[in-house]
């Protein structure tokens, strides 16, 4: 029975690329499924075999871990340049998006409070 090994949806493509490099390295056979034509069903990675999915469970949080690592250092790296976008930029590069999204969660808190009252 195929076994669920690596959900697809709001992945980065690197990512999922790494991922079926990864699987066919080590000769794990695999599928994939796609979100279909309306964006409703589960995209995601497949094993054929149950047996594969400890083997390929431990791969993949390896590569995880590794992956999480690296983008944490390339962030602090950043960071410590000054090149790590701050809040400020955000608002300084998109002023009408800030202020519009503050304005909504204002009205939201507003309209979830004002029922108590």
């Amino acid at each position: 029975m195929p076994s669920l090994l690596f959900k697809l949806r709001n992945v980065p493509d690197d990512e999922a690329e790494d991922v079926r490099e990864l699987l066919s390295e080590h000769n794990i056979e695999f599928y994939e499924t796609t979100a279909g034509n309306w964006g409703i069903s589960m995209p995601g990675i497949w094993l054929h075999n149950d047996n594969d999915y400890p083997t390929a469970r431990q791969l993949l949080d390896t590569y995880q871990q590794q992956r999480s690592q690296q983008h944490r250092a390339e962030y602090q790296a950043a960071k410590a340049e000054g090149r790590a976008e701050t809040q400020w930029q955000w608002l300084r590069q998109e002023p009408l998006k800030v202020i519009g999204s503050l304005l909504a969660i204002l009205i939201l808190l507003y309209l979830s409070i004002s029922i108590f009252y």
